[in-house]
């Protein structure tokens, strides 16, 4: 016999509620995530997260990379594209902001803290494109990862990519630096050491390779400890001074670094552990190569004709700069190679930790 029943709303004890509404409602979507989340906590167990070695060679990684050499392209315009993104000028900013902050160094070390060096706000600039290169590459490659955790999680490619794609999006913004660096020597009527320019390469060369290692290890690094980003602010503050760009190398600092032993260890000299920053030599270089004035003389009125005592530049020999800026150059690239390599073994968990 067939029983038949007003519906009332109510669900008879024992049936679905799916089978009330035809459809399985929200409360059972619910619990079949619940349950799909349970099982996939019981399959991991209680065991503390492992780190997960990708077991995947340097030299295949590198193949890998350069496979990916077109997306590393794609992402190297995206990171320009979205930091001007809905902008009126666009990429003007990029050489707005040097140009401003050139002009108000140019007022402020000629008219309120002179310091008798001529154009010094070349001297110093030159300094500050290596810097914010280095720095600009280092900050954003150490959040790469963290930061396209969504793509990271979802699509199989060489993370590294993301971080060089970081450290790329920086050396374009070094050149739009370069350009206002340019415009503003022919202002000043200031000519550049033309004969010496083979000597950026190797130096960029450096500084490049330097900021990537050292970018892809704390991008791997930040993704368990996000403190990382922050200490690697802090630290660039620091790091910023041990770089003659405020300060002339020549002369006092020279002396004083001469002078003192490291740690009072005898036979030692201060200046050894100087010039072991990776940053300091390629500053070096680009400063001889735009500065160029290694005996100035004085715009103050009561030195108006005395030279700069030792100069302003460090007054080294081609070669050593040649062979400073390669050994930062070698120790960059072996550098680079571990980063690989501590990155392969962290990346097993990155999608767990992101």
């Amino acid at each position: 016999m067939t029983e038949v029943r007003a519906d009332t709303g109510e669900q008879s004890a024992g049936e679905p509620e799916a089978y009330q509404s035809g459809a399985p409602s929200r409360s059972a979507k619910r619990e079949q995530e619940i349950a799909d989340r349970a099982v996939r906590v019981a399959a991991r167990g209680s065991k503390p997260t492992r780190v997960v070695s990708a077991r995947v060679s340097v030299w295949l990684r590198l193949r890998e990379m350069w496979q990916a050499r077109e997306l590393f392209v794609f992402l190297v315009r995206k990171e320009i594209k979205v930091k001007y993104k809905n902008s009126v000028l666009g990429f003007l900013w990029s050489m707005l902001n040097p140009a401003l902050t050139l002009a108000v160094f140019y007022v402020l070390f000629t008219y309120f803290l002179p310091n008798g060096i001529p154009h010094f706000v070349i001297y110093m600039f030159s300094a500050m494109l290596v810097w914010n290169l280095f720095q600009s590459g280092l900050l954003s490659g150490t959040t790469s990862v963290v930061v396209n955790a969504g793509i990271v999680k979802k699509v199989a490619f060489p993370r590294e990519i993301l971080v060089l794609a970081s450290v790329g999006a920086a050396f374009m913004f070094f050149f739009y630096q370069s350009i206002v660096m340019v415009a503003f020597m022919v202002a000043f009527h200031h000519a550049p050491a033309w004969g010496d320019i083979w000597l950026l390469l190797p130096a960029l060369a450096a500084i490049i390779v330097f900021a990537s290692a050292l970018a892809i290890f704390l991008s791997a690094v930040n993704v368990y400890l996000r403190d990382t980003q922050h200490l690697v602010e802090v630290l660039l503050v620091a790091w910023f001074w041990a770089i003659p760009t405020v300060y002339a190398f020549s002369g006092r600092v020279h002396d004083s670094l001469q002078r003192h032993t490291i740690f009072f260890i005898p036979h030692t000299k201060l200046i050894w552990l100087y010039f072991a920053n990776p940053v300091t030599p390629v500053v070096m270089t680009f400063q001889r190569f735009f500065y160029n004035d290694f005996h100035p003389h004085s715009t103050l009125a009561s030195l108006k004709h005395a030279p700069i005592a030792h100069g302003v530049l460090a007054n080294y020999p081609i070669h050593w700069f040649v062979e400073a800026d390669l050994a930062v150059l070698g120790a960059s690239v072996l550098l680079f190679l571990a980063a690989l390599v501590v990155f392969g073994h962290l990346e097993g968990n990155f999608a767990e930790e992101l």
